[in-house]
This record gives C-alpha cells, sequence and structure tokens, in this order.
C-alpha cells in the first residue's frame, strides 16, 4: 500500500512548507523564516492536536494551487479565505475538514487576507536544516527539497502522523485579518525615533498608509507622507521582527520573517508579534494606520495569545 500523501497537480505562485521558524542562528547571517501570520498558522495545528510548531504549507494569493490526495486524510484550513474548493465544493476556513482518496483541493484567489494556512497529521515531512523546516528563498535552505523554493508541480507531501484530533475553534475566536475600514497595526517606539521631526512623528502615526506592491517575505513597504529622520544612516546592527526603517525615501519598509540579520537605516521602531500577524493578510493597497503602544502592553497582548492556546 503507499504511503498517504497528496500530489501537487497544479502549483500555485507561492506555497512554502513553515513552521514555527529558525532560531538562534542570526549570528551566521540566517534569517528567522518561519509562518508569516504565526497566529492563523497555530491555530491550524491546533485544530487537528499537533505541537503547535508542526510544518503545515502557507499557501500565498491560491493562484489555482491543486493538490489531489491518494487516501483519506483530515486537514486543518486557516488564515486567509483563497477561494478553496474540495471537489468543487466551497470550503471554509478556520476548520477542520476530511479529504477522501481522489479528491482534489484547489485554492483561487483572495476573497479576504493574502495567506492560508493547511495543516497535517503530526506535521508535514521536511527534512530539519538548522533546526527547522522552514523554507527560506535567500537561504536556499528548508523546504520539500531543501532548496527554499515553493512546491512545484509534481511534488508529493507526506506527513508524520497517522491520525488527528480534531477541535473547533473556541467561540468568538479573532483571526488577524486585516479590517475593511480601518486596519490599525500596534507598534512600540524604539530610541531612534528620537531622531525624527516631531512633524515626521506626527505624521507616523495620524495618517492611513497604503501597502505596497513592493511587498514579500522579507519586507513590506508602506506609502505616505514621508518621514524624516536625522540619521542619515547609522552603523549596521540586528533587526528584530516588525522593526518599522526608514530609508532616504522616507517611505517606511517593515521587516518580515525573511529578512536580513542587520541593517543600517533608522528605525522608528517595531511592530508587535501581533500587528506583525496582521500585516501579513494585508494585500497591496490595503489601508493600514500605526499606533503606538508601550512595551508593557505589548507583552501583555502577546502573552494574552499564548495563553489561547493552552
Amino acid at each position: 500500500m503507499s504511503h498517504p500523501m497528496l500530489t501537487v497537480k497544479q502549483a500555485g505562485p507561492l506555497a512554502l512548507i513553515q513552521d514555527a521558524g529558525r532560531f538562534g542562528v542570526g549570528h551566521l547571517g540566517v534569517t528567522q523564516g518561519g509562518a508569516a501570520d504565526w497566529i492563523a498558522f497555530r491555530w491550524a495545528n491546533w485544530l487537528l492536536g499537533n505541537p503547535l510548531e508542526s510544518a503545515a504549507l502557507e499557501i500565498v494569493m491560491g493562484g489555482n494551487l491543486t493538490l489531489v490526495a491518494n487516501s483519506d486524510v483530515r486537514l486543518a484550513l486557516t488564515g486567509a479565505d483563497l477561494a478553496a474548493t474540495l471537489e468543487g465544493q466551497p470550503l471554509a476556513p478556520n476548520d477542520s475538514f476530511v479529504m477522501q482518496a481522489g479528491q482534489t483541493l484547489v485554492f483561487r484567489q483572495p476573497k479576504k487576507g493574502l495567506r492560508a494556512y493547511l495543516a497535517f497529521p503530526g506535521g508535514l515531512d521536511a527534512q530539519i536544516v538548522l533546526g527547522s523546516q522552514a523554507c527560506s528563498a535567500r537561504e536556499h535552505i528548508g523546504g520539500l527539497h531543501e532548496d527554499g523554493k515553493p512546491l512545484k508541480t509534481g511534488d508529493q507531501l507526506t506527513w508524520k502522523g497517522s491520525s488527528a484530533t480534531p477541535r473547533q475553534l473556541p467561540q468568538g475566536t479573532q483571526l488577524p485579518l486585516p479590517d475593511a475600514v480601518d486596519t490599525v497595526l500596534d507598534m512600540v517606539l524604539g530610541s531612534q525615533a528620537a531622531h525624527f521631526a516631531g512633524r515626521s512623528l506626527f505624521d507616523a502615526f495620524n495618517q492611513p498608509w497604503t501597502v505596497d506592491q513592493r511587498a514579500d517575505r522579507m519586507g513590506i513597504r508602506l506609502t505616505g507622507k514621508a518621514l524624516n529622520s536625522r540619521l542619515g544612516g547609522i552603523v549596521s546592527e540586528g533587526i528584530p521582527l516588525g522593526a518599522v526603517q526608514i530609508p532616504p525615501d522616507g517611505q517606511p519598509i517593515i521587516l518580515m520573517n525573511d529578512r536580513q540579520t542587520i541593517g543600517g537605516y533608522p528605525r522608528l521602531g517595531a511592530l508587535t508579534p501581533m500587528a506583525c500577524a496582521c500585516l501579513a493578510q494585508c494585500l497591496p493597497g490595503t489601508k493600514v494606520r500605526l499606533q503606538p503602544i508601550s512595551a508593557t502592553q505589548a507583552q501583555a497582548a502577546y502573552r494574552a495569545q499564548l495563553l489561547k492556546w493552552q
């Protein structure tokens, strides 16, 4: 009997194997990687009773990604609504479902959000590289073929578990999808904020920013009224997830999971982990606002999120 698997009948533009990320290797110049919307990713694993950091599939845009099963399997889908269908029938996100042998699962185009997460019993099979299975295109590591590249037609996905322990999302659970009117991104100011003109600090938090087309897993550019720093440049330093860099053109760049490990542009601060998850779901053209909060508030919100999975 053949091993249970899903075969990629048609590859979408960007379907990546991701887990919680690659940590403890920044001194080697290796980026963090991992699921961009870490909250939706964890809920997908939670729905199947998996360890929360188990490798899953991060599907960006959909783009007619088509998967065919060779045996029955229970999967979980969270995050963006990418107009997924199972045998032509609409499949709502944020739940688990059974895919039977011979059935076809298709992801088409975004209806709300940008990234969907598909979890498998026990997590996906892939080689562990530097402590993680996460795809990192910049370093060409991780993923199905250990080259950091997206799935391609003909690839076969296998998983570690033989069965799942399905759950339902708790009543009232909110996943970090952008709001249709006003998406607010919490941000903790950094020490270099003092080097920005008062007018720029006002503009940073009192205007809508537009998510630019120039956006990927490394960084997301926001466009709006330019911000000005009295620092022309700084000595390169470590860059955390969500760092808000201000290059010479004054348009913020939010550094995401596949960011470089050091950089020399002035930083206004950093988005909270919760805000990074939300930004990862924003399509180009989405309007967002930056909102300053304290480090204490950010830590409390993060702890509250972690408690939801206990």
